[in-house]
């Protein structure tokens, strides 16, 4: 009877030793912005500026 009281003793300890799960952790993709500009928007406000003051020049 000692026997079968300590073998289920000893089986319900080591169930909580198995309690985990054995799958690898799911890892979530990681994110990367990648900023991208256009030549086009580095000379777009000084073009735009030069032909306004040519046609305050022109009309005057």
């Amino acid at each position: 009877m000692k026997k079968l009281v300590l073998a289920t003793a000893l089986s319900v300890a080591a169930t909580g030793a198995f309690a985990g799960n054995v799958a690898e952790p799911v890892m979530e993709p990681e994110i990367i912005i990648e900023e991208t500009s256009s030549s086009n928007q580095g000379i777009l406000v000084p073009v735009l500026f030069l032909v306004l003051v040519a046609a305050a020049v022109g009309s005057s």
